[in-house]
């Protein structure tokens, strides 16, 4: 079994949650083994490393980006950073809000978290309609960040949220239809 189907077969799925029609893709049974979250972060250090000489920091999406962003920073070596939902971090502040199917948000980032220049890359577990990830692709851009790439456990390829990000880059460790 591949690396892939390892966690894969890990990632549990419930329909018609958290409303019907909807299919769930729950991610617990990732993290409560630590081979499978091993795995994971093997994952996405082995396609860091073939594609990126130089990367100076990890920026966690709110909140299941906190989870892989950290072990894979560490991994290789850089920072990590938080983009939060809006009011969550102290000090000053860089906000923008974006659209959901159901109304506005707003993520944040500390003006001091990342330097002009700096290459980054955005890690997060899920990638749907690309809303989120899009509004920290923004927020790391008007702080002067280099994005280098948009990483997640799982992309839903039919909500095409990948478009979204263009022109940055995207890697998904899984995708579902």
């Amino acid at each position: 079994m591949s690396q892939e189907d390892v966690v894969r077969a890990a990632v549990r799925e419930f329909p018609d949650f958290p409303t019907p029609g909807v299919l769930f893709r729950d991610i617990t049974p990732v993290l409560k083994d630590p081979a499978v979250f091993r795995t994971v972060i093997d994952l996405f250090e082995v396609h860091v490393r073939a594609n990126y000489t130089k990367v100076d920091l990890i920026a966690g999406l709110d909140s299941r980006g906190f989870l892989f962003g950290p072990a894979l920073a560490q991994r290789i070596n850089v920072g990590f950073i938080m983009i939060r939902k809006k009011g969550k971090l102290p000090g000053l502040t860089e906000s923008v809000s974006y659209s959901l199917e159901y109304g506005k948000a707003e993520l944040e980032i500390q003006r001091d978290a990342v330097d002009p220049g700096q290459k980054v890359i955005l890690i997060d577990d899920l990638l749907a309609t690309g809303g989120t990830m899009s509004a920290a692709c923004e927020l790391l851009t008007r702080r002067g960040a280099e994005i280098l790439d948009c990483l997640v456990l799982i992309e839903l390829l039919s909500l095409r949220g990948a478009d979204k990000l263009k022109p940055h880059r995207t890697h998904s460790l899984l995708a579902y239809d």
